[in-house]
């Protein structure tokens, strides 16, 4: 079904005040004045709302919003195989259903339109994505010891075709210290006989990058080259300890390695090598992981720990400037998933936030992208559209309170299993 036309008069763009034409989900013309169609849904800015591209989350398991603050403050094994996995053997479908419409909520208040995603019951995850109107690429999850209940590849191999376009499905690989060599080529072969992109997290911590060391002689990057997973858009989830010849390795592959600042942080991992993969030239995207080890999934957030992570102790206040960075959550993570997206160019998908220009984060606006980076609060965000529709019409998205409601109810049931 073909969406609506819709007519933004009275937007700024680029400085100028402009109207924007959308059909079909696309950004089809861009000009200073544009008369109304018949049958054009027309958005009057009023010379006060910005356009700007809309973020494109790349590393998320966004169910874990049922988690939120559930086990904060403990090292990553610690909270993996003390907390997080007892927990999650509780999982029941439709709790995954309700976490993720829970962290869709959020992403659209903060202006993201797609979300990579890692978890179980994925047929919740897809339910929750088609409902609430977002993009998404759902993750087939591999897990050697993984519980089968929990892990619904088939549904995703079976189903993928029948999905809308917002829907995109990728192998998904937990981690080279949750899968075996064998397992690791096994998935090797089925991307040479589907081509499907891939989501891992790798070299997440100083743990990991040691025992792979030791355990197959080689860095996780290149251990996981001579599987055959590092290939043209393998998206590697934190990505923080690889020496140079791994990042140039990356770089010759086509990977894109996730920064995922907020949640290094948090869990302490390690710090990720943002002057070394600009300067080879990677094209870095941005991801929130959970709202379990975040704990928000903000883009905005993300932006601005991006930056001043990358100029922490380098005494180079130029590395990793605000228009970069915005990139990364935009341009560079659409592309990363084939997207012709995250720019407001006419051609390219119609994704983008309407920013509010009257409000103190916003003034003086000097430069938008730096309002947006360093100073800028979910409230900025008047509206959102994704595929050529509003996902959130000032400040106002449907049925908000009825999947608020449903997932605090889901997320105290779940709590009362674990605790039988």
């Amino acid at each position: 079904m073909m969406n609506t036309p819709l007519l933004l008069k009275n937007v700024l763009h680029n400085g100028s005040t402009v109207s924007i034409r959308i059909r079909n989900g696309i950004y089809e013309t861009i000009a200073p004045h544009l008369t109304h169609c018949d049958g054009e849904e027309v958005f009057d800015c009023g010379g006060r709302l910005a356009i700007l591209p809309a973020f494109y989350n790349t590393h998320t398991h966004a169910a874990m919003s049922l988690l939120r603050g559930y086990a904060d403050d403990y090292p990553l094994f610690q909270w993996l195989t003390e907390y997080v996995w007892p927990l999650e053997q509780h999982l029941q479908p439709d709790d995954v259903y309700q976490g993720t419409r829970l962290a869709i909520l959020e992403m659209i208040r903060t202006g993201t339109v797609f979300f990579n995603d890692m978890y179980w019951f994925q047929e919740g995850a897809v339910r929750a994505v088609e409902e609430m109107g977002i993009r998404a690429m759902i993750g087939m999850l591999h897990l050697k010891n993984a519980d089968a209940a929990g892990v619904h590849n088939d549904y995703l191999k079976q189903n993928r075709k029948n999905f809308s376009h917002r829907v995109q499905v990728c192998h998904a690989p937990h981690s080279i210290y949750t899968l075996d060599t064998e397992h690791l080529r096994q998935i090797a072969e089925q991307v040479d006989d589907d081509g499907m992109l891939i989501h891992i997290h790798l070299a997440e911590t100083k743990k990991e990058f040691e025992d792979c060391l030791n355990e197959h002689n080689m860095t996780p990057a290149r251990y996981l080259d001579s599987m055959g997973l590092l290939r043209k858009n393998t998206l590697l989830a934190h990505a923080i300890y690889l020496n140079d010849e791994d990042i140039k390795l990356i770089k010759e592959r086509g990977c894109v390695p996730a920064h995922i600042p907020a949640s290094n942080m948090k869990l302490a991992s390690g710090r990720f090598p943002m002057e070394r993969y600009l300067r080879a030239g990677c094209p870095v995207a941005l991801g929130t992981d959970s709202a379990c080890s975040n704990n928000n999934l903000s883009m905005l957030e993300e932006m601005k720990l991006a930056a001043l992570l990358a100029k922490l102790g380098t005494e180079n206040p130029e590395c990793c400037p605000a228009h970069t960075v915005y990139d990364m959550a935009t341009v560079n993570g659409a592309a990363a998933f084939g997207l012709h997206a995250g720019v407001i160019a006419e051609g390219y998908l119609a994704d983008g936030i309407l920013i509010r220009t009257d409000v103190p984060a916003m003034i003086p606006t000097y430069h938008l992208h730096s309002n947006l980076v360093y100073a800028a609060e979910p409230s900025c965000i008047d509206s959102v559209i994704c595929d050529g529709k509003f996902l959130m019409k000032h400040g106002v998205i449907e049925g908000e309170q009825e999947i608020l409601a449903a997932a605090n109810e889901s997320a105290h049931k779940l709590v009362e299993r674990v605790r039988k």
